[in-house]
């Protein structure tokens, strides 16, 4: 028997929808739906470029800091510009904050709520579960709220506010530095950190950096009540490492400007097969969008890289296609985004060595997520530090807005963004953003290659129907932003309950 299942996500870069088609209880389809369309790329048009840096951190509340810094970087690229070192430092802390919070937040409110249900009391490590993860009431749910509200502040104190700041501008920043925005962000870092340290990780940053094996890794969990090792045993138990593989190639655009050096990156860009265990140079010209299965026209039917990209909806739901989301494509390939691979191309031992063994799954995207924060916990004290030994150092160069192509690539938390602009006689005369999700949550392209959420969800087992919660525990690794709803269709039925 067969059945049909639709997931709705809200806000996971605009509205998520997913169907899955089930037999024997198995996923033997899935389709992601982006079932609204935003236009964003269409309000730039025409404009003068610095208003992008007003809009486009509109995209997305959750990650507005990442969406400025891309609009900036795209802006000075058509002039060649590279901003002053103290500069970059601001960017890269307020970058960094940005992050970190929506690791927390993501992990602690969104993804380990739903290893509450009952359906996994039998299982080692469950009362310490509920007690520390449980909606509204469970520990780390409510220190979650606290502390990666600290962690943000950071970007207030540097930008004026968050979300939506516009203190990143061509050439630097409008904001100065001096030692008690310093001295204040790292007292913010300090209690989030000891936090970090104390319950989630059980163990300080430096010994934490020093586990590098799945082997080590194991060894520390079986024997530490900290949230990652408790995590760590109950996913595994769940059989969550073994699920929602997806695509088994990652890119990542690189990790924060490297301020003395800003040709390179702190966190190396570049792509990563880890099934042939094969790095590579990232390669911008190899990026381009398909809209075979998305609601958009385009005579020419064919891929484009976003810098010819266009963007004409056309709604059609009596045809083939089936989403508003684009289908971007790396060298035509289907690729995922997000932690596990900007930690992968940035070839980390521990993330390497846990795709060795495992490959790519539920649990091994979550974890990257819970890892990631330690070692961009110590990145954001050293850009502090840095920052504090050289206050007077310049933070603004003229940046001329010239007519011309601009490209900013970043990762921002959920993975490779970037925005391609034209700018002609001093307005705007196109604009395209790839985000995170558009890359993971992408429909099938011409060649009907289903997107990696796609891929990731065929093959899962359902064993019951009723509470198909494995669906969530996939989704949620990608990183959705909000709490969601299944539906279950067949035999005239609807069935609904939450995932939260």
């Amino acid at each position: 028997m067969s059945r049909r299942i639709k997931l709705q996500l809200n806000r996971v870069e605009g509205d998520l929808e997913i169907e899955l088609e089930i037999k024997n209880g198995i996923v033997t389809d899935a389709r992601c739906i982006g079932t609204m369309y935003r236009g964003f790329e269409q309000i730039l048009i025409g404009r003068a470029p610095m208003d992008a840096l007003a809009i486009t951190p509109r995209i997305c509340g959750i990650c507005s800091t990442a969406h400025l810094y891309a609009s900036v970087l795209a802006l000075e690229s058509v002039s060649n510009i590279i901003p002053p070192a103290n500069a970059i430092r601001v960017r890269n802390i307020c970058l960094l904050s940005e992050e970190i919070q929506s690791d927390c937040r993501q992990t602690f409110l969104m993804f380990t709520p739903d290893l509450c249900h009952s359906s996994y009391s039998t299982l080692n490590d469950y009362q310490s579960i509920v007690a520390k993860f449980q909606d509204m009431q469970g520990e780390l749910y409510q220190d979650a709220i606290r502390f990666s509200r600290d962690i943000i502040e950071i970007v207030a104190i540097f930008g004026g506010q968050w979300p939506h700041s516009s203190y990143m501008v061509p050439g630097g920043v409008t904001s100065l530095p001096d030692r008690r925005k310093v001295i204040n962000s790292l007292a913010q870092l300090q209690r989030y950190t000891q936090w970090f340290e104390h319950k989630i990780l059980g163990t300080s940053l430096a010994d934490w950096s020093r586990i590098t094996s799945l082997a080590e890794l194991n060894n520390f969990t079986q024997s530490s009540d900290s949230a990652i090792a408790i995590l760590h045993r109950f996913c595994r138990d769940m059989g969550l490492d073994s699920v929602g593989s997806g695509s088994e190639k990652m890119i990542s655009y690189g990790s924060l400007i490297d301020p003395e050096n800003p040709q390179e990156r702190i966190r190396s860009d570049g792509t990563y097969n880890y099934k042939l265990k094969k790095h590579a140079p990232l390669d911008e010209s190899k990026i381009t969008e398909d809209i075979t299965s998305s609601w958009y026209h385009d005579e020419s039917q064919t891929a484009r890289h976003p810098m010819q990209g266009l963007t004409q909806p056309k709604y059609d739901p009596d045809s083939e296609k089936y989403s508003w989301a684009k289908a971007p494509r790396y060298d035509k390939d289907v690729i995922q985004t997000g932690p596990l691979a900007q930690l992968a191309v940035a070839k980390d031992p521990l993330i390497l060595d846990m795709l060795a063994q495992n490959g790519s799954s539920t649990w091994t995207r979550q974890f990257a997520r819970i890892h990631r924060q330690a070692s961009s916990l110590i990145i954001l004290k050293d850009q502090l530090s840095s920052l504090l030994e050289c206050l007077d150092a310049p933070t603004m160069i003229h940046c001329p807005l010239e007519d011309g192509e601009g490209v900013g690539m970043i990762e921002a938390a959920r993975g490779s963004l970037g925005h391609w602009l034209k700018i002609e006689d001093g307005k705007i005369k196109n604009f395209q953003v790839i985000t995170p999700t558009a890359w993971n949550a992408s429909p099938r392209d011409i060649n009907q290659q289903p997107g990696h959420i796609e891929q990731s969800l065929i093959g899962l087992p359902m064993p019951d129907l009723d509470e198909p919660i494995e669906i969530g525990h996939v989704v949620r690794s990608h990183d959705p932003c909000l709490v969601c709803t299944v539906h279950l269709l067949g035999s005239g039925k609807k069935h609904r309950f939450g995932v939260t």
